[in-house]
């Protein structure tokens, strides 16, 4: 219990970092002789307890890497999906995170995986994974971006396994393209060491910060935005706005839009939704909001209005909240990739997956408020 302890606190201190963690991103693990304990899926780091952790028994976790699995997607995850829940211990009710394998699969006490925005200045770069051999490459390993779940896992495999054979060791660190970082070792103070260690190299080469000044504009401008979203999403949405250089600078024309025109991460996708609006001005609001309803079958949850700012819009207030934190994010993730050849987004295809992954719907449900 005192490892637990210990697992909690660790998980407090990234899960309550913005700069770390973002509403129910993330996970955390801990791993002694028989057991691995891991998130459960739609739990917070920031206020995780010890009833927030999945208990798994690590023999069978690991007699999933001897099953073979259907081609299919949905078929395949569901499969792998009933196999990580038999492998909970006795009483278990949690799910177990979609990315327990990965946690299994390394060696180490502890494992932390969150999505640094600075870390995925690097990861969502054109020259991202050209810089992380510069900078990390003989330390850590880069996995691409592939489908979330078993075949990430698999993946992660054949990465880590490849560097234990040319460097004697299992690797402590994982950079996932448009996604995030991984962290193990066997201690917290050794979390906590790699984990300044890369913020360190990665500050070293940022040439522009995101400019996050709340900038003030007009008070008429904002509420008949405000109110005219309100219009559009229906009663009892939530509306919330913000305002500062990065967003002005990003809404000003289209191409300064474009690093934002796709998702970069599948946090992105589950918070802030997979397309933000982007309009001209407020008269052009109305028929760019039936626009995106019509193309994507579902209204935004992120405006953004040309020389006013950006409104989150949803179902009720904690939801509005976090849709601005990840659209924030994406904006400081833009920014950050500037010093890494520029935004490199997640492919139309998997965007598609990730909206259509059952694991996501689930976490989407629970960030909505909802039941999964």
């Amino acid at each position: 219990m005192g490892k637990l302890d210990d697992l909690v606190r660790l998980s407090h201190r990234y899960g309550l970092d913005p700069e770390w963690i973002l509403a129910g991103g993330g996970n955390t693990s801990f791993k002694d002789a028989t057991g691995l304990y891991v998130k459960a899926s739609g739990t917070s780091l920031g206020t995780i307890d010890e009833t927030g952790f999945c208990t798994i028994d690590r023999d069978r976790l690991m007699r999933i890497w001897e099953r073979s699995y259907p081609e299919d997607a949905d078929a395949r995850e569901a499969a792998v999906l009933a196999d990580l829940m038999a492998a909970r211990g006795e009483g278990q009710k949690g799910r177990p995170s979609v990315e327990t394998l990965l946690h299994g699969l390394f060696p180490q006490s502890y494992a932390v995986h969150s999505h640094p925005t600075i870390v995925n200045g690097l990861t969502c770069g054109r020259d991202g994974e050209a810089a992380f051999a510069r900078l990390f490459k003989d330390i850590a390993i880069w996995v691409p971006f592939v489908e979330p779940g078993y075949l990430l896992a698999r993946a992660v495999k054949a990465e880590a396994e490849a560097f234990r054979s040319r460097a004697g060791a299992f690797p402590n660190l994982m950079f996932m393209q448009n996604h995030g970082l991984l962290v193990a070792g066997e201690s917290a103070a050794e979390i906590d060491r790699l984990s300044a260690l890369v913020i360190s190299r990665l500050e070293a080469q940022i040439v522009r910060r995101p400019c996050l000044a709340a900038k003030a504009v007009d008070a008429t401008a904002i509420s008949r935005g405000a109110k005219a979203i309100k219009d559009l999403a229906g009663e009892g949405s939530t509306v919330l706005f913000r305002a500062d250089g990065e967003i002005l600078a990003r809404a000003a024309s289209e191409a300064a839009f474009a690093p934002l025109s796709l998702p970069f991460s599948p946090d992105h996708i589950v918070y802030a939704g997979h397309e933000f609006l982007c309009v001209d001005g407020l008269d052009s609001l109305p028929a760019g909001w039936l626009g995106y309803a019509d193309r994507n079958g579902q209204a935004p949850r992120i405006v953004l209005v040309r020389e006013t700012g950006a409104f989150a819009i949803s179902g009720n207030g904690a939801a509005a909240v976090n849709a601005m934190l990840l659209f924030v994010d994406a904006c400081k993730v833009a920014a950050y990739a500037e010093s890494f050849g520029g935004a490199s987004h997640m492919s139309p295809a998997m965007v598609h997956f990730i909206r259509n992954w059952e694991v996501e719907r689930f976490r989407a449900a629970v960030s909505q408020g909802g039941k999964p």
